[in-house]
């Protein structure tokens, strides 16, 4: 396949928003990514406030950021985006330690992620003359 028709296949542009250095593990991060994939996105923001974690605060940023993307850039209609990706992976691990007995240490690692959301516009159901 030609780069010209590469390009015709991918005509849908990719909203994404990346948030870097954010202060979490990635196993507490993934079940509340996990949880927003699919859904339109004033729900996901609504449920990711009512959530009692800590760090819902800084994914809901990510998806606001990605509407504002999505609206600049691409002028598309907030009320038909959903949460279509959102991943995250590990970054750095900041390393401090724990003064012990006997003149020992013990490490303690604070690991931090980067959050990643893709959001796309839904289309339009069209009926093609189905009967009920």
């Amino acid at each position: 396949m030609s780069k010209k028709a590469k390009d015709k296949v991918k005509k849908e542009k990719i909203v994404k928003s990346i948030n870097n250095n954010i202060r979490s593990s990635v196993r507490k991060l993934n079940p509340i990514l996990r949880a927003i994939v699919g859904k339109k996105v004033d729900v996901a923001i609504r449920d990711l406030e009512f959530s009692e974690k800590r760090i819902t605060r800084d994914i809901r940023k990510t998806i606001s950021s990605a509407v504002a993307n999505a609206e600049n850039n691409f002028q598309y209609d907030i009320d038909k985006l959903i949460v279509k990706e959102a991943y995250c992976g590990k970054k750095i691990m900041m390393k401090r330690f724990r003064a012990r007995a006997k003149g020992r240490a013990a490490p303690i690692l604070k690991p931090y992620s980067s959050v990643t959301i893709i959001l796309s516009e839904t289309k339009k159901m069209e009926s093609h003359g189905t009967k009920s």
